[in-house]
């Protein structure tokens, strides 16, 4: 799988938020975007998961452009946002039953990617109950059913412990190694060590920045 993100602009009214940005990705690669609060990293994603709406650009799958194409962004994309869409009311079970064939819920509980995000431990516990963590690991849980090959995260573990986190760093190593391509938003050290390419969003305009281990120097490039 290759993915080729072109020249997406974002307009709110007289402010440009995204200014041609472009980066591509194949298979088994994590691209890492950073940027201070406000420099328009929820926005891009949202545009690539199909939530907002480009000004113009492209974002291209094996030549399909899925920001035009639903069909094909549903069956190959997921999304984890900042927040939490979950069903506060019904217990973490349901929620999965909204997303998953009865089977497949039974195969991922017992050896797959519900079992790595440890989810078994809270499966009937009502959403509104969960911490954290717990809600955090259930929303990459829905987001990743029917198995998608991109998944994209903003900042998927900010205010977690570190159990949490490893939990969470644990799927996406796997999710990499099986061949997936991961385009997460970040502050975090250890997700930035994650990232095969990393990107500063700042001004509008996406640069390639390298990371060598100074988070000062990350610090003073935002």
């Amino acid at each position: 799988m290759e993915i080729k993100v072109s020249n997406i602009c974002k307009s709110y009214r007289k402010k440009q938020v995204l200014n041609n940005v472009s980066f591509n990705a194949q298979s088994g690669m994590c691209i890492g975007i950073i940027g201070a609060n406000g420099s328009g990293k929820s926005t891009l994603l949202n545009i690539l998961s199909g939530v907002s709406k480009a000004n113009s650009g492209e974002f291209l799958c094996d030549n399909v452009n899925m920001l035009k194409n639903s069909k094909v962004r549903n069956a190959v994309l997921g999304y984890v946002p900042q927040g939490t869409p979950l069903i506060e009311e019904l217990t973490a079970y349901d929620n999965l039953r909204m997303w998953y064939k009865k089977a497949d819920l039974k195969a991922e509980l017992q050896s797959g990617v519900l079992n790595v995000l440890g989810i078994n431990d809270f499966l009937k516990k009502p959403v509104s109950k969960l911490s954290g963590g717990m809600k955090k690991r259930l929303s990459i849980g829905c987001a990743v059913a029917g198995r998608p090959g991109i998944i994209l995260l903003d900042e998927p573990t900010a205010a977690l412990d570190l159990v949490c986190k490893e939990n969470i760093y644990d799927y996406l190593r796997a999710f990499k190694s099986a061949g997936g391509i991961i385009i997460i938003a970040t502050h975090e050290i250890q997700e930035i060590e994650l990232c095969d390419s990393l990107y500063i969003l700042k001004g509008g305009c996406l640069s390639p920045f390298e990371f060598d281990g100074n988070i000062r120097r990350v610090i003073s490039s935002l």
